[in-house]
């Protein structure tokens, strides 16, 4: 009797270092959805909080930034579970942060109750991202809308020929042309003209990836931070979210214009970025630029279904998972944990559970 209990304690055990190690995907995306719910969200506003500690948050309420993450994550939720509804609370909490200011509407990146702040075009495409992301599941016609108005702000107050082209990285400051606003920008024309078939979207889109090439991709096929202007000094540091913006923007090229050289684009962008990025068991540190490297090659695998695409990201997330978790279940290495990350991961579980299945 006391033996059988005994191989029973060990199988349980067995069973929960199992789980640690390799978590359940979906109950992972489950329980941080839960979590930012829990320790981020501010019931009486609708608003976030930017951290999960009082004393350590900048601001009253979150930056804009971690909701361009977190629309994603809830829109990777409803692919996880079509019956429920997780984009519209973060929608209504971005409506907050909507802002009129000539030349055209966007969001800035704080509450705009709470005073007038930047704006910054990638912020921006992010959520534009997320939203005809949506729109192509659901065809809900107020996220085309939002998309169409966020592309007519990039248009009309970030793009000039200063360089040669190409979209600046926040508004009213014309000394800085990034990656991680012309990526997004690309990915963003593209899908407007997947839905809408107008050669505009079509024709900006080739014209923002030529400048960027140009000017900020690396030998390897990877991609620089920016260039400075007007120096045109590039800053060299490589993200993780800009190779997975040019690559998914390379793939979705591909699938548009059926051109292979863009497929053989992506693959050389796909090769350099695991190289470069994945090393010794882990992706570098932080979750949301890796969850928009994971955009990239998710769009990469849809079109030659080869896992080794996915594996890397899996190994980094079980490792995330396994090393970088409290006793609360909130993810990052710091004791006060970000909504950011949270998001980030939230959207990298969920997509994993699409693509491993």
């Amino acid at each position: 009797m006391k033996r059988n209990l005994y191989l029973i304690i060990l199988l349980l055990m067995a069973q929960v270092v199992h789980a640690q190690k390799n978590p359940d995907y979906k109950q992972a995306a489950n329980l941080i959805y839960k979590n930012i719910n829990a320790s981020f969200y501010e019931p009486s506003t609708g608003l976030y909080t930017e951290t999960n500690s009082v004393a350590n948050n900048p601001n009253k309420h979150s930056w804009l930034w971690p909701l361009c993450a977190l629309i994603q994550g809830a829109n990777e939720m409803e692919i996880l579970d079509p019956k429920k509804d997780y984009m519209s609370g973060v929608a209504a909490a971005i409506d907050q942060y909507y802002s009129t200011v000539p030349p055209a509407p966007a969001y800035q990146d704080y509450v705009t109750s709470e005073r007038l702040s930047s704006r910054f075009f990638d912020d921006n495409q992010w959520i534009a991202i997320a939203y005809l992301d949506a729109y192509h599941r659901n065809k809900n016609p107020v996220y085309l809308e939002k998309a169409k108005m966020i592309y007519q702000h990039m248009v009309k107050a970030g793009l000039d020929t200063v360089a040669g082209g190409g979209l600046y990285w926040k508004e009213g400051e014309l000394n800085s042309k990034n990656t991680c606003s012309n990526g997004p920008g690309i990915l963003v024309a593209l899908q407007l003209y997947k839905f809408t078939g107008e050669q505009q979207y079509l024709e900006l889109a080739l014209s923002l990836y030529s400048w960027t090439n140009k000017h900020l991709q690396a030998p390897d096929g990877l991609y620089y931070d920016a260039i400075k202007i007007p120096s045109l000094k590039v800053d060299q540091t490589l993200y993780t979210y800009n190779t997975g913006s040019m690559l998914q923007s390379n793939v979705l090229l591909y699938q548009v214009t059926n051109d292979k050289k863009y497929l053989d684009e992506a693959y050389r962008i796909a090769i350099a970025g695991k190289k470069h990025f994945f090393k010794n068991g882990r992706l570098p540190a932080n979750y949301w630029f890796n969850a928009v490297m994971l955009r990239g090659y998710a769009e990469l695998y849809q079109v030659d279904h080869n896992q080794d695409w996915i594996v890397f990201f899996k190994d980094d997330a079980d490792r995330i998972w396994r090393e970088e978790r409290d006793g609360n279940n909130l993810l990052g290495k710091k004791p006060v944990k970000e909504l950011i990350d949270q998001a980030g991961m939230l959207e990298i579980y969920a997509r994993l559970n699409a693509l491993l299945k």
